[in-house]
């Protein structure tokens, strides 16, 4: 295959390779969609009148990704990116074929509960850790794809370039958020919810050979990634004391040789080698490298829109499935949520064009907050349906805001994290998410009555202000002001 040299900034970005890349991240986000829609149908399905089942497989999925996030960025970090699309495609689409298989078990026998009631709690440990697996494999090839790959390949070119691209990327998940639920809910309202499950074992089974090939091929015809992933592996080698230099690695040699018997000596290095790997294992020095970037408080600031439920996740699906909404309006519903998100990677450009990637993302964060207020107004509607409608009609508002907030974030992670933390820092900020995302799933299993989903509904509102108030506070400290009232009342004035 002919490979595209990308270092100089005067030729063109290679199309074919760059559609390559899309439609790769587009096959895989469309299997991670349609499970993320259907998990929470499922649960409620399992355990009719209780949020418990959809709470407690979401607490497994966060609490997975909380963990191991930035393990999955170290992980990142050190493999080659031959090894991390291997890791990642098969890893994902095995996971999710094992859900569905066990989803299926689970629908076929709905007896299984009262019959044998150890093998139904172990297909539904199973589902679980098959989704959690799933779910960790999605974040390495988010890491891969969307904070190393897409900066790389803009790298030498004008900055509107990665904004585009990360536009396109986001505009792609938010394509597969739109559709994926919509001929989910489809098919479970108009076949079953065991062909839903069918559909996504088959899906994930063919599609792991097209993502594969597809990205395989961009990898092999750009330059700039072969060359990145050098620079990393000569990084990684140098920093490793299994490759120390030679006469250093002698005269270390030399002196343990000379101090054999000195049992102090061997157990300070003992300590000193358990520390370390307790501190990488663990994510600490992950951990560490993240609270020394200059964007913390933007990725705080993110990382709590996440302790939500207004949302179209797995909690208000199912809320929303015990207030009577077909499967297939609740599809469409995340349908409009998805179309509007995919308006805000339109807008996003133009208005980071004008007005920069900081107040982008100010403006952004308080429009979110605005549109919310209906999801609040919502818990007075007296009747159920309307106040369903309403509470999905100011989710999907404010996606708005969300998506060109998020946008907004990513791009100042990419522009001002070093590439030596970059993998890194993207593992840590998916595990702080992770970590917000289990604790929304923890208040829904403590608040497991849906009748009482307003308090969440509350809660989450207030998360979201101070998500916004921490914005706002680091775009101060940065501008020493948050608005230009002087541009804004301008044109009154003459």
């Amino acid at each position: 295959m002919r490979v595209l040299q990308l270092t100089s900034p005067n030729s063109p970005l290679p199309s074919s390779l760059i559609r390559r890349l899309y439609i790769g991240q587009f096959l895989a986000r469309w299997g991670a969609r349609m499970w993320e829609f259907a998990v929470g149908l499922y649960m409620i399905s399992l355990w009719p009148n209780s949020l418990l089942f959809a709470a407690v497989y979401g607490v497994v999925e966060s609490a997975s990704t909380a963990l191991f996030g930035p393990i999955v960025g170290q992980l990142v970090d050190r493999l080659t990116y031959m090894q991390v699309l291997q890791l990642w495609l098969l890893t994902q689409n095995a996971s999710f074929i094992v859900a569905g298989g066990t989803v299926m078990g689970l629908l076929v026998y709905p007896g299984l509960k009262s019959k044998n009631f150890i093998a139904f709690i172990s297909l539904i440990i199973v589902t679980n850790i098959s989704g959690a697996i799933g779910v960790l494999s999605t974040l390495a090839g988010t890491i891969l794809i969307e904070r190393e790959w897409v900066v790389v390949i803009s790298n030498g070119y004008p900055p509107d370039i990665l904004t585009k691209m990360n536009s396109v990327i986001r505009r792609i998940d938010l394509i597969c958020k739109l559709f994926a639920p919509v001929v989910t809910g489809f098919i479970i309202s108009f076949v079953s919810l065991k062909a839903s499950a069918l559909t996504l074992a088959v899906w994930n089974t063919v599609s792991v050979w097209l993502e594969f090939w597809f990205l395989i091929s961009v990898y092999n015809g750009i330059a700039a990634l072969k060359e990145s992933n050098q620079r990393r592996m000569l990084r990684l080698s140098s920093s490793d004391p299994v490759n120390i230099p030679s006469s250093l690695s002698r005269e270390t040699n030399n002196s343990i040789a000379d101090n054999r018997s000195n049992s102090e000596l061997r157990e300070k290095n003992w300590r000193r080698k358990t520390l370390e790997w307790v501190s990488k294992v663990s994510g600490i020095d992950a951990w560490r490298i993240y609270l020394k970037q200059d964007v913390v408080l933007p990725g705080v600031a993110l990382a709590l829109l996440y302790f939500t439920v207004l949302s179209f996740g797995t909690l208000m699906t199912a809320v929303l499935e015990w207030k009577g909404i077909p499967a297939y309006v609740i599809g469409i519903g995340r349908g409009i949520s998805a179309t509007i998100g995919i308006a805000a990677t339109l807008l996003y450009p133009i208005l980071q064009y004008h007005i920069s990637t900081l107040r982008t993302g100010l403006w952004s964060i308080w429009s979110q907050w605005s549109f919310l207020i209906v999801c609040v107004a919502s818990l007075w509607v007296q009747k159920r349906n309307v106040s369903a409608y309403t509470l999905m009609g100011g989710v999907a508002a404010s996606r708005l805001g969300l998506w060109m907030f998020d946008l907004s974030v990513i791009q100042q992670m990419q522009d001002h994290v070093p590439e030596s933390d970059r993998c890194i820092v993207g593992g840590v900020q998916n595990s702080l998410q992770s970590y917000l995302d289990l604790m929304g799933y923890v208040t829904g299993i403590i608040v497991s009555d849906p009748q009482d989903f307003g308090k969440l509904v509350i809660l989450s509102f207030s998360v979201v202000t101070l998500s916004a108030a921490l914005y706002s506070l680091h775009t101060y400290r940065l501008r020493q002001h948050l608005f230009h009232f002087d541009k804004l009342f301008s044109p009154l004035i003459t």
